[in-house]
């Protein structure tokens, strides 16, 4: 039996001896310890006081540039852990939202979620942090945001950084139907360890497993062992609804800023492979193949592949990512 306020590294290893109950993190992760010091911004949302958690770390050496980087729906911005440093280390002050709704975020029960309301909540934070214009870096559900937020602010997007996004096909026009919010809150009322685990090995890893990847699995998991599961499972399920039904892909011509799409070429993720008939579900496109066609209508876009990496490069292959990242933020134009 796993103990809440564990270290990591017990963690992981008890993790290996008991791959079955999670520890219990609380629904915003008040025990699971992230990198730097989080601190909270207040919004109201429904006429409710909802806080958004932050890191902000300032480079040793300031090289006068900032970054902003988005974290996807299965994720928390402790994910960029060792992008973050990578980009600390090179100069960027660094700002890591925790989108409402997730990870050590408020998830107000009577929230409608939509990407324009988590891009105004994200420029609002910039502004309050005194951070006029950044490069703008979002990954998975993280990408749809980063491009909803160029549509809205460019003249706050230096450049975008897209890493293997969601959003750059319209799901229903392959054929995913509309699935309630109800029916897809008691889907996520049933997530384990297992289920988080097995989605990722088999979507964001083709395949493999490193003992690296529990970290974050057990991160997830653990905001629902206790009594606040319910809330969480809700605002997933809000937000899947959210991707489903706001996607961005008729809207790529509106994107200004200079952009990269940065795509890991193994990538399996499909959204809303599981709820689509069986017979369409061959039409769902992979992230890599809507990535070739989705920059094509972008009126500034580069595409780079990143080969033999899948859905999460910045977790399977760090310092090849941060390769491929830096350079990126150092093209000028």
């Amino acid at each position: 039996m796993l103990r809440a306020g564990l270290g990591l590294a017990t963690l992981t290893l008890v993790a290996a001896a008991d791959p079955v109950v999670a520890p219990d993190f609380g629904p915003n992760l008040e025990r699971f310890t992230y990198p730097w010091p989080v601190q909270t911004m207040t919004f109201d949302v429904v006429g409710q006081p909802a806080s958004m958690s932050f890191m902000d770390i300032a480079p040793a050496r300031p090289n006068g540039r900032s970054v902003v980087l988005l974290h996807g729906k299965n994720f928390c911005g402790a994910t960029w852990e060792s992008s973050a440093r990578a980009l600390s280390d090179a100069g960027y002050r660094v700002l890591i939202p925790d989108q409402i709704g997730f990870c050590k975020s408020a998830k107000p029960r009577g929230a409608q979620y939509s990407f324009e309301m988590l891009a105004s909540f994200t420029r609002r934070l910039m502004e309050s942090r005194g951070m006029s214009r950044a490069t703008v870096v979002g990954h998975s559900m993280g990408g749809m945001l980063a491009m909803r937020f160029a549509i809205m602010y460019p003249d706050a997007v230096e450049r975008l950084v897209l890493v293997n996004p969601l959003g750059l096909k319209d799901r229903s026009e392959e054929g995913l139907p509309y699935v309630d919010v109800d029916t897809l809150w008691a889907g996520e009322k049933k997530t384990s360890y297992a289920s988080i685990k097995a989605y990722q090995q088999q979507n964001y890893y083709h395949g493999t497993w490193k003992p690296a990847y529990d970290r974050w699995v057990w991160m997830l998991a653990g905001m629902y062992q206790g009594a606040g599961r319910d809330s969480v499972a809700l605002a997933q399920a809000k937000t899947s609804e959210m991707i489903k039904t706001q996607p961005v892909a008729h809207e790529l011509y509106r994107i200004k800023p200079p952009t990269t799409l940065l795509i890991g070429t193994l990538d399996r993720t499909a959204f809303g492979r599981a709820q689509t008939p069986a017979d369409l579900r061959r039409f769902l496109e992979a992230i890599p193949v809507a990535a070739q066609a989705a920059v094509t209508r972008m009126p500034n876009a580069t595409l780079v592949k990143l080969d033999g990496l899948g859905h999460s490069p910045q977790v399977e292959d760090a310092p090849r990512f941060e390769k491929a990242l830096l350079a990126i933020l150092a093209t000028r134009r």
